[in-house]
């Protein structure tokens, strides 16, 4: 009898091929844009969080935890103060610092951040499951030549640039500066790999060489020495800049690494109580919790929606099932007819629905991998959001169950009206 009853279901749903594909087809799109929400959610958190690892604390001057690492490390923003070079050297002499790295921000170049930092960024920055930068061409810059400049993958790829070129940086951050620094062009001599990060959207100089920019700009004078500054010699523009002093006078942000991580909250603890200077130091995995908190109101909504198309996907199933029911009362009676109890019935009706449910989860995951397979390029060339063709987490399985409940739930109702219809209903002529 069993087998008899998924014969004739097998047969009805074929017989229904359209209805049922399209229904299918709805439950499919809803999981894969489900599966595909919350995977981007999940790789951009991680993203987000692993933007920066490796450095412990970040000091700056007091503005806010969130403040300080928006500008000092996702260039967003801009710094209420600065800090002397005065603090930088007396937090190199802290017995708790391993290395520090400074950065002087202020400048940019046809709309990105121009970075003031040391060679030491290149081998101390670390971003993801500690990875260091890599190089894609060329080198990093030499704190003995001024006038280098080392640019990021997205830096390199949206304006066409190639190590040897020259570029001329602004002051200020817009797109489009009227106060260039054009007598004192700057020499690529790398372009680093893609890391998801802003570092792709910078271009980092030495601090000497950034303070070399500023040196009699304005001037008169300053276009008679062009020439010599294209040689990009420490040796040469120091026959320039003999009479100045290029250590920074302030920078804005200090990177900061220490020996031993019990020694983070005593050095943030003496550095944000220190009262000749008023600094402020953050730690990055704090800060960027507290920024996700911030945006997860967001990112919870999208969730939401996505989880709302996928019930417009199930209750769509249910109303095609109870739409076609009256079509199959006839069905219905013969099944009756030939010893199918109104509990089998609805039995039929409860796991077709689970049937073309669980289609609609399998064809979704596949749909879901195969915008993986074709998007994750795109979507990390343009947002820097690797998203990794992986096993299901967790958590999508979680959902793919869910989803699977929900279809049983959905037949619930079919199944009762079905189990109501009367065999002498069913076999009823209406006018």
């Amino acid at each position: 009898m069993l087998n008899t009853l998924i014969r004739l279901s097998v047969k009805s749903l074929q017989n229904r091929r359209l209805t049922v594909i399209l229904s299918v087809l709805t439950i499919s799109f809803s999981v894969a844009l489900l599966l595909t929400v919350e995977r981007v959610r999940t790789e951009a958190r991680s993203s987000f969080s692993q933007t920066i690892s490796g450095t412990d604390l970040i000091v700056g001057a007091p503005s806010g935890d969130i403040q300080l690492l928006l500008y000092s490390v996702f260039h967003l923003g801009n710094a209420s103060n600065n800090i002397s070079w005065r603090q930088v050297e007396r937090l190199k002499q802290a017995p708790e610092v391993d290395w520090l790295i400074p950065l002087a921000l202020g400048d940019s170049h046809r709309g990105y951040r121009v970075v003031g930092t040391e060679s030491g960024y290149f081998s101390h920055y670390q971003y993801g499951r500690k990875q260091s930068l890599n190089f894609a061409d060329g080198k990093m810059f030499s704190d003995d030549h001024l006038y280098e400049a080392v640019i990021g993958a997205e830096v390199a790829q949206t304006l066409g640039y190639q190590t040897g070129q020259e570029i001329i940086i602004a002051h200020g951050l817009g797109k489009n500066s009227f106060q260039e620094h054009g007598d004192k062009p700057f020499r690529i001599v790398g372009i680093l790999e893609r890391t998801g990060t802003p570092v792709d959207r910078s271009v980092l100089v030495s601090l000497q060489s950034l303070e070399a920019v500023h040196v009699g700009w304005g001037a008169p004078s300053v276009m008679d020495i062009r020439q010599r500054l294209k040689q990009n010699s420490l040796k040469a523009a120091n026959k320039t800049l003999k009479a100045e002093d290029l250590t920074p006078k302030a920078v804005t942000a200090i990177l900061v690494g220490v020996k031993k991580k019990t020694q983070i909250f005593r050095l943030q603890r003496k550095l944000n109580n220190q009262k000749s200077e008023p600094v402020q130091a953050v730690i990055p995995g704090v800060a960027l919790q507290q920024i996700w908190q911030l945006v997860s109101v967001a990112e919870n909504a999208l969730l939401i929606v996505a989880g709302f198309v996928v019930i417009s996907g199930l209750i769509g199933l249910m109303s095609v099932i109870l739409t076609g029911l009256n079509e199959r009362r006839r069905e219905i009676a013969i099944l009756r007819s030939i010893g199918a109890g109104p509990v089998q019935v609805m039995f039929l009706l409860v796991a077709e629905a689970v049937l073309l449910t669980i289609a609609g989860v399998v064809f979704g995951t596949g749909i879901f991998y195969l915008l993986q397979i074709v998007m994750a390029p795109l979507v990390y060339d343009h947002w820097g959001i690797w998203i990794q063709v992986s096993a299901l987490s967790l958590t999508e399985l979680k959902l793919l169950s869910l989803i699977s409940l929900c279809g049983l739930l959905v037949g619930i109702w079919p199944g009762v009206r079905a189990y109501r219809i009367s065999l002498n209903d069913g076999l009823s002529v209406r006018l």
